[in-house]
């Protein structure tokens, strides 16, 4: 199939664009390169550089007429969507509803979209939360996410365009973005491997599902043959607070950098954990990657990438 994967000079998008490809699909990548990396689209992708919000999207869709959107390119700093909700809207809800019409009038017959479980649930009324766990996002980035998914509904019943929303957990491992407020376990890892100081926000017991990409990158696999439109969560079920994955890096890394706490950020939640029994009723996807197997994957990852910058 020919698939769009915006976002897929990013962490996560890259590693699906890699599997896309390596699974014989035509694989092009639309990334405006804010936060995404040249080097992170595998060799064989073609790359686009631009914005999903431009008016010259829908002539690429013309050009190329691809099948299947894989959209991954987001604002997805929840900090900065509190701190600028116009610009979390603009990307998350006018960059998507963009793709979305320039599919729909050139041959769009897929989507799967990269949605949140981490944000669009808002605090937990019952853990793990599940696909019927009311939605109430304390964020705009979590809102932007869940009229993202609302979007989809409608161009499904309006034009049949069928879709997949994988409501991610907190996603980490080799090619996450140490140096944005998103990834924790990137941001502290650089720190520690720098000698530096990482910092906890608040009293680090907020908790998150942590959730390795390559586990992602199999439910993206799945998502692509599943033919309902469907929304799954992508998680472990398993809750980690702050401290407890702070304590993990400094044991995989051979650190004992003190913890030192700075003050609570505005719009954090405090827990998050997905139950993950839908898509592994549906699609038989469960997670493999233990977190402390993650973590020393991607701790070999940022070693090998700083050894490279010396």
């Amino acid at each position: 199939m020919k698939i769009l994967v915006t976002g897929g000079a990013g962490f996560i998008g890259s590693h699906v664009a890699e599997a896309f490809q390596q699974a014989g699909h035509e694989v092009h990548v639309l990334d405006d390169l804010s936060s995404g990396r040249r080097e992170n689209v595998p060799p064989g992708v073609v790359l686009h550089v631009m914005d999903i919000r431009s008016g010259e999207v829908e002539e690429l869709w013309a050009e190329h007429g691809f099948e299947v959107l894989c959209h991954h390119a987001a604002q997805m700093d929840v900090r900065r969507s509190v701190s600028d909700p116009l610009f979390d809207a603009e990307v998350n809800v006018l960059g998507t509803l963009r793709l979305l019409e320039a599919g729909r009038k050139h041959g769009l017959r897929k989507v799967i979209f990269a949605s949140t479980g981490g944000a669009i649930y808002g605090e937990p009324e019952y853990v793990p939360q599940d696909e019927d766990h009311p939605v109430r996002p304390v964020s705009p980035y979590g809102v932007t996410k869940l009229a993202g998914e609302k979007y989809l509904h409608y161009y499904y019943v309006q034009y049949g365009i069928p879709y997949v929303a994988l409501r991610y957990a907190n996603v980490y491992g080799p090619r996450q973005n140490p140096h944005g407020e998103a990834g924790v376990v990137a941001i502290f890892l650089e720190r520690i491997l720098r000698g530096q100081q990482p910092i906890i926000y608040g009293d680090g017991r907020q908790t998150r599902d942590f959730t390795y990409v390559e586990d992602v990158v199999r439910a993206n696999m799945l998502a692509l043959a599943y033919p309902e439109p469907d929304v799954f969560n992508v998680g472990t079920g398993q809750e980690t607070d702050v401290l407890s994955l702070f304590r993990l890096i400094c044991q995989a890394t051979g650190s004992d950098i003190p913890e030192v706490h700075g003050p609570p950020r505005p719009g954090e939640q405090r827990r998050s954990v997905l139950g993950y029994k839908k898509i592994r009723d549906r699609m038989g996807w469960e997670p493999s990657v233990s977190l402390q197997e993650g973590i020393a994957r991607t701790a070999a990852y940022f070693r090998q990438q700083l050894a490279q910058s010396v």
